[in-house]
């Protein structure tokens, strides 16, 4: 399961900034778009696309993940052939909006969901592993969307990028997939569950401390997990959606920023595993505070850059704050709140990191127009995030029963860690 929910996270490129990025000038010129034109289509589509989220989360909890990511893929290489055939503004920004949606939005969230319900203990490691598949997304796609272009032209390769979707994913669907350990005997983290001693020894159950949305919603660690992420993903997806124009703004050419992508990439790869293990370790509010300050350290240079290699650093400092930050998300939602309402509870983070990834690219493209530069959001994106990294610190584990229900704590620190069941390797 884990390979199968690596390959669905890298299939959402073609619904991600890095993937679509490199489609923007043949954009602006086809179409005859101006940036805030193209920033503010983007924007808005990748808003209303963050909407349905939390409804094709509870549609997870359900009927499972595996038929709704089955309609989800069918639907997105549906976006990519919907984009292949933009003529005009309008179509465009329906491009954006289903690409955002089914890709980077509901296969993102579903993925991630699915992971969260076959791996607890060991969910950040595997975690880490399922993004680095990502990061090597990210190393390859950009140039072989470039090389769709230069070869097919850019109507041509969206329509590659669809139909390579479907072939790759569906038969994963039917031939491996599947919603739950439980499903094929085990319990989560790979383990077969010895029924007969549970039934002998049933205080040694498994047992979870599974909040809903609404309890969810009362504690102080989902906020501010909310607001650290959501501060990563629209600063981080501003400057990667900018990064050709940043750039050339320093006076730099279109390769430096490619060759960005690849330092960013390297950096992912090797700091996913890193946080995973840490993310198994250590305190996941520690970590949290840790990605929100690097990411402020990645803007701060973003601002002062002059030099290729300034362009470079901000890569190295952007994938280090983004590895932790992709491994302190998944464990803190599971472990923190359980997997019962897991899919209703994870889409409603997707719907809010969705949403905020669509106004950072805006407020980069009109600054743009209106000021001629980027140098007064780039310093707001390094300053902003500093107090929030202190913030993060008070995202300690919420006491159970969750507030609301009878015999529920304030919210703070937690009990000792529940009993693990008796396993054997499965």
């Amino acid at each position: 399961m884990l390979g199968a929910c690596t390959l669905v996270l890298m299939a959402t490129a073609p619904g991600q900034t890095f993937g679509i990025s490199v489609f923007n000038d043949e954009f602006r010129t086809s179409l005859g778009l101006s940036h805030s034109q193209l920033t503010g289509a983007y924007m808005l589509g990748t808003l209303l696309a963050a909407l349905p989220l939390t409804y094709i989360g509870a549609l997870m909890d359900r009927l499972g993940p595996r038929r709704v990511l089955t309609g989800v893929i069918i639907l997105f290489g549906g976006a990519c052939m919907l984009t292949a055939s933009a003529g005009g503004l309008v179509m465009l920004f329906l491009g954006f909006l289903t690409l955002r949606m089914f890709g980077q939005g509901a296969m993102g969230m579903l993925s991630g969901s699915t992971i969260s319900l076959w791996f607890n203990r060991r969910l950040g490691f595997v975690n880490g592993i399922r993004h680095v598949g990502m990061a090597l997304a990210i190393a390859t796609i950009p140039a072989l969307n470039l090389w769709l272009i230069e070869s097919f032209g850019w109507r041509s390769a969206y329509m590659i990028l669809g139909i390579g979707v479907w072939v790759l994913l569906l038969p994963l669907m039917l031939l491996v997939f599947r919603n739950r350990p439980e499903e094929v005997g085990q319990v989560p983290d790979g383990l077969a569950w010895n029924h007969r001693e549970a039934a002998l020894r049933p205080r040694q159950a498994p047992a979870e401390r599974d909040f809903t949305l609404r309890e969810a919603m009362r504690c102080r660690a989902y906020w501010l997990l909310i607001v650290s992420m959501s501060l990563w993903s629209m600063f981080g997806t501003a400057v990667l959606f900018n990064i050709v124009p940043i750039v050339q703004s320093l006076g730099l050419e279109r390769v430096h920023a490619a060759t960005m992508y690849t330092t960013f990439a390297l950096t992912l790869a090797v700091m996913h595993i890193i946080a995973g293990l840490l993310a198994d370790r250590m305190p996941l509010n520690v970590l949290l505070s840790l990605a929100v300050l690097m990411l402020s350290l990645a803007m701060g240079v973003m601002w002062q850059a002059a030099t290729p290699w300034g362009v470079y650093l901000f890569g190295i400092l952007l994938g280090v704050a983004q590895g932790v930050m992709i491994a302190v998300g998944p464990p803190l939602l599971v472990r923190y709140f359980g997997r019962a309402h897991i899919g209703r509870i994870q889409g409603s983070t997707a719907t809010v990191l969705v949403a905020a990834s669509s106004v950072g690219p805006f407020l980069l493209g009109a600054g743009f127009d209106l000021l001629g530069g980027y140098d007064l959001m780039l310093m707001l994106f390094f300053l902003i995030p500093l107090p929030v990294a202190l913030a993060a610190l008070l995202a300690t584990r919420p006491a159970y029963p969750p507030p609301g229900r009878v015999g529920a704590g304030n919210d703070g620190e937690a009990e000792a860690d529940l009993r693990e069941p008796d396993a054997v390797d499965g």
